[in-house]
């Protein structure tokens, strides 16, 4: 059966991953009883037929010389009912466990989205987004599947080892003894494969990891790529790495598919055996020929499901590393919760001061050193500084994505750990370089973030903006719809409709990090205008790099290696002829 592959590793935990896979299934528990009686029921009836075959048999061979057909259509009608009996039930019995398993890949797969929700900003920093999406898609689909076949393959083939070995010693110890002998063997061989499939399957994992990376940067760069005409350089990079995955999927299963014919190969000398002693009962009088028949069917029924059993093993092991890939994610450390005596932001003023702050991302890198910044209700503060200085880290602090490691940021005069974290980053309105529209309306992508906003409030704040001409120009307005990503529009629009949406947010604290980097200086003039009415009242953080857009600040920190080097307005700074004043000079002249 095709399977759908997925980035592996070894599982640590096979077992663990195992029983956690299986605590999904409980609260099936009704349907799982049904589906387990039913799984007897077919494997009973399936084990009936070999009996009735020879019964049919011994009735053939006892007419000496004038066959009783009627007899033996008894018996073959019988056989024929049990297996059609066994075949429907099994159908059920596939298709009730193909609903279970994807209402548990749901269940599995809104669990892992609402722990993304929860986890702290860190997490997504330090993990690619093409992994996590992994997680949340192939790798559930693989436990799916792996729950709709894998275990009832399992226990089909347990009930129908259990019965056919039941039946093989009810109709011949010594034939059952020698069926037996080639089970060790097998149970040996398929243990050192194992343990030898192990390492290939985690090269593999490292090998399919790298591509996917690879692609995906590669996807994201799309543009750069075609700009620097670099196609045939990227194909031939690409063709490395996929030569690397391709190679290690070759190594792993390579060794892996040498498991059901070999497991195969044992059973069939098990059969062999089973032929030459019953030959020699038969010989002794101590059996009959259908009963040897009989045999030779439970046989072939014990030996199957452990050839089947060796050919799942590679798609169970890889069902365990998804499963063990997805409960990693979910056993990730949550963004910490809110102390218990926690104060909801409320009535704010917008005081924010940082004292004496230090952070680094990494414990031996430290990014902020003793920072202290103070920014009135009300008033605009702009943060400059070259690439590297710690403008971005200002503003994950102030909206606690991450915690300082000294010092203290206050809003209102609290210490913002002492804040609940929805109640402040509620309190800010935002706007990054880095754009963010969805797939919807242009009405909804300005009204995000304010439940109940009108069409009048929109049309203001898409006015405020200047996008509203741009938006009535389009044949259904505000009700256009945008692709995903915002594909079809430019990216200055996607910028300004940002912008709207965070003119419309009714917060007391606005966020601007680069927000006009993607329009034209006339307009980006007009917008700063029309900012500083919307933002009246409003405490503003402006990071820019283009110093004109910040010339009216109230306030501007300027940032080198972490520290706060100079702080003033505009005309305080180009007065000092510190280094405000080159970075101004750099720019203009």
């Amino acid at each position: 059966m095709a399977r759908r592959d997925t980035i592996m590793h070894k599982p640590k935990d096979a077992r663990g991953a195992f029983k956690r896979m299986l605590s999904y299934l409980g609260k099936y528990r009704l349907l799982l009883g049904l589906i387990f009686v039913l799984c007897v029921a077919s494997n009973v009836l399936s084990l009936l037929g070999p009996s009735f075959a020879g019964s049919a048999i011994n009735a053939a061979a006892a007419g000496e010389g004038k066959v009783d057909f009627a007899q033996v259509g008894y018996f073959a009608l019988r056989m024929l009912l049990c297996y059609v009996l066994s075949s429907c039930l099994t159908v059920s019995i596939n298709m009730t466990m193909t609903k279970v398993s994807k209402r548990v890949a749901r269940g599995m797969r809104q669990d892992v989205f609402d722990k993304l929700m929860r986890l702290p900003v860190g997490f997504f920093d330090r993990n690619q987004a093409g992994d996590i999406i992994s997680r949340v898609s192939y790798d559930i689909d693989v436990i799916s599947t792996c729950l709709s076949t894998d275990i009832i393959a399992i226990l089909t083939s347990t009930v129908t080892v259990i019965g056919a070995v039941g039946m093989m010693l009810y109709i011949s110890l010594p034939l059952a003894l020698t069926a037996l002998i080639t089970v060790p063997a097998a149970v040996v061989y398929t243990t050192k494969m194992r343990k030898a499939t192990q390492p290939r399957y985690k090269k593999r994992s490292v090998n399919y990891g790298k591509m996917n990376g690879f692609v995906e940067e590669m996807l994201t760069g799309q543009k750069t790529i075609l700009t620097y005409a670099y196609e045939n350089g990227v194909e031939e990079r690409f063709e490395g790495v996929n030569r690397d995955a391709a190679d290690g999927y070759f190594r792993a299963d390579s060794l892996g598919i040498t498991i059901g014919p070999t497991i195969g190969m044992i059973n069939q000398m098990g059969l062999a055996l089973i032929a030459f002693a019953g030959s020699l009962l038969y010989m002794g009088g101590g059996i009959t020929i259908g009963q040897i028949s009989s045999f030779i069917l439970y046989s072939r029924k014990f030996s199957g499901p452990i050839n089947e059993i060796a050919n799942i093993i590679n798609e169970l092991y890889s069902a365990l590393s998804a499963a063990e890939r997805v409960f990693s994610l979910l056993d990730e450390t949550e963004e910490l919760a809110d102390d218990e005596n926690a104060k909801t932001l409320e009535n704010v003023q917008g005081d924010v001061e940082m004292r004496d702050v230090s952070f680094g991302y990494d414990s031996g890198k430290t990014i902020l050193h003793d920072l202290s910044l103070h920014a009135s209700p009300g008033k605009m503060v702009a943060i400059v500084g070259p690439t590297g200085a710690g403008k971005t880290t200002i503003i994950n602090l102030l909206m606690r994505f991450y915690d300082v490691q000294a010092g203290a940021v206050l809003a209102d005069g609290s210490d913002i750990r002492s804040l609940t974290r929805k109640s402040l980053r509620g309190a800010y309105s935002m706007v990054l370089q880095d754009t963010w529209v969805f797939r919807g309306t242009i009405f909804d992508n300005i009204a995000y973030g304010k439940d109940n906003a009108s069409m009048d409030e929109v049309v203001r704040a898409a006015k405020a903006a200047h996008i509203h001409p741009f938006v009535m120009r389009l044949p259904a307005g505000y009700d256009t719809e945008i692709s995903e990503d915002g594909g079809n529009i430019s990216k200055g629009q996607k910028q300004l409709l940002t912008i709207a949406r965070a003119m419309l947010y009714d917060t007391s604290m606005l966020i601007l990090d680069e927000a006009t980097s993607n329009v034209d200086t006339s307009t980006e003039r007009e917008i700063q205008r029309a900012m500083r009415d919307l933002m009246h009242g409003k405490t503003c953080f402006v990071i820019a790099h283009r110093l004109s857009t910040i010339q009216n600040a109230d306030l501007i920190l300027v940032l080198d290696h972490g520290d706060v080097v100079e702080q003033g307005t505009h005309r305080e700074l180009l007065e000092r002829k510190g280094f405000y004043y080159r970075l101004y000079r750099a720019q203009f002249e």
